[in-house]
């Protein structure tokens, strides 16, 4: 991996691995499997164009006047680097459709693409460094997010504390990637690691009580990492033992109990992005067991309007999210916090959705009111399940039973749900995901060209060429969201 001595701080054996990994160049299944993720990241932001939370953050970045070489997703619009990565870290992250490591429980996908594309754009990278920049930064964002994982707990210390690891490591993943991209040095790179570990944040209220500013917590943490590269470029230094010191990004955030041997283990060798998984459907990650189980049963013959009761069984931290407080999940008050419910999305699939199950027109504002959908929600208890604790997280699983109105109970088991390790999606289905999600900005025929331009990346061609062919047209569609 590197020659970097063991003993040498954290932040400078990662700085070494990057390094060596930009100089060497990643195999081609790396950067086959990169292009895969930045494929569903533009699908996920070409979809949120027009959506409240990224055109606020798209006013405010314009209001800073900010001039630049970098596109904002979806538009000719061009932004300084930093305020570009805000806006499409925005825009990735703002429909919950980006893609998830189970392990660290973040989404690595959403702060570090867009923070590569900008500085890449501004630079003029080529597809392959591209690529590899975004492999080595979302790497180093997971390994980040495992350092905080627990056994005892089974679950992430940033989650068990409130926090939004996907922000908080996500800051430091982008820092890395724009840092390679900039063509900096291994102290320089340190350097981007010390100074966005003063930068990262994010909190998970907003996942219980409401609120959009997670939506916008993947650009913050897209900005502050190109940010912390360009500063780490001009001069500015941060602490040597920022991760591990005793004041440090582990302490701060984990306590005694963060794993940093986690950080390096296998680093280079085992490549934990070849875990991220690609969501199937629009909603959280939590909820996709049961949406899983309901569709099953669908497949069965079971029909909506007949279930009279239901229980949804979710390991306890999955239940902390999907399942309460148990009121406002029974009857979310907007189609955003449909998203998050476990009762709402199993009465949605079992009522029948789009795309590869439910899609966005099941969770308007409109939908989240729908009275038939209201009073099945009513009658299905999402339940902790300690025997579905021992398979969370590297899996996500829930049991779904249901009594109908003949009396008959049915119940379907999911050990892991769709997209996950055990159940990948088909490079079909990811095409089709993508299709659906860019078909709300683009005609088809342009859509096309983005998937081949994508997919050709591993060869040649550069993010500018790239973010052009993404720019919105006056056959745009209206986004399918409320």
């Amino acid at each position: 991996m590197t020659t970097t001595p063991a003993a040498a701080p954290l932040v400078h054996q990662l700085a070494a691995f990057a390094v060596e990994s930009r100089d060497r160049g990643l195999a081609p299944r790396l950067r086959a499997e990169a292009a895969e993720r930045l494929l569903d990241c533009l699908g996920n932001s070409l979809l949120a164009r027009g959506e409240s939370a990224p055109e606020a953050v798209l006013t405010v970045a314009r209001a800073w006047g900010s001039t630049g070489a970098a596109h904002v997703i979806g538009s000719a619009e061009t932004l300084a680097a930093p305020a570009a990565a805000l806006v499409n870290g925005t825009l990735a992250h703002a429909m919950d459709f980006d893609d998830s490591h189970m392990l660290s429980v973040l989404h690595p996908s959403a702060s570090v693409i867009p923070a590569a594309l900008a500085v890449a754009e501004t630079t003029g990278a080529e597809g392959p460094r591209l690529l590899d920049a975004i492999t080595v930064g979302t790497e180093v964002c997971i390994r980040l997010g495992l350092a905080g994982y627990d056994p005892d707990l089974g679950n992430s210390l940033f989650f068990e504390r409130g926090q939004h690891a996907t922000s908080i490591c996500g800051t430091l993943g982008a820092a890395v990637a724009a840092a390679m991209l900039l063509g900096g040095s291994e102290d320089v790179i340190a350097a981007a690691l010390g100074i966005a570990a003063s930068t990262g944040a994010g909190l998970l209220e907003a996942n219980r009580t409401g609120g959009t500013v997670k939506r916008v917590h993947c650009g913050w943490a897209a900005q502050a990492g190109v940010a912390a590269a360009q500063l780490a470029q001009a001069g500015i230094t941060g602490p040597p033992t920022v991760l591990e010191g005793r004041f440090g990004f582990f302490q701060a955030w984990c306590g005694d109990r963060a794993r940093p041997q986690a950080v390096l283990d296998g680093l280079g060798e085992r490549w934990e992005t070849s875990e991220i998984i690609v969501k199937p459907y629009p909603c959280n990650h939590f909820t996709h067991p049961g949406i899983d189980a309901a569709l099953r049963l669908r497949a069965q013959g079971v029909r909506a309007e007949d279930v009279v009761e239901g229980e949804l069984r979710v390991p306890s931290a999955m239940h902390r999210t999907i399942g309460e407080p148990p009121a406002a999940k029974a009857a979310p008050a907007t189609g955003y916090a449909a998203a998050f419910s476990g009762p709402f999305t199993v009465a949605t699939a079992l009522h029948g959705g789009g795309g590869l199950g439910v899609w966005f027109d099941d969770f308007t504002d409109a939908a989240a009111h729908d009275p038939a959908r209201r009073a099945l929600a009513a009658v299905i208890r999402c339940v902790p399940d300690p025997a579905l604790d021992r398979l969370f997280p590297t899996r996500l699983p829930a049991v779904l039973r249901v009594r109908t109105r003949d009396g008959q109970s049915h119940e379907v088991r999911v050990d892991t749900s769709k997209g996950g390790p055990d159940a990948p999606l088909t490079r079909a289905e990811k095409e089709h995901k993508f299709q659906l999600s860019a078909g709300t900005a683009l005609p088809p025929e342009r859509a096309g060209e983005v998937l081949r331009a994508v997919r050709a990346l591993p060869d040649g061609g550069t993010a500018a060429d790239l973010l052009a062919l993404c720019a919105a047209t006056e056959h745009a569609t209206a986004s399918p969201v409320g």
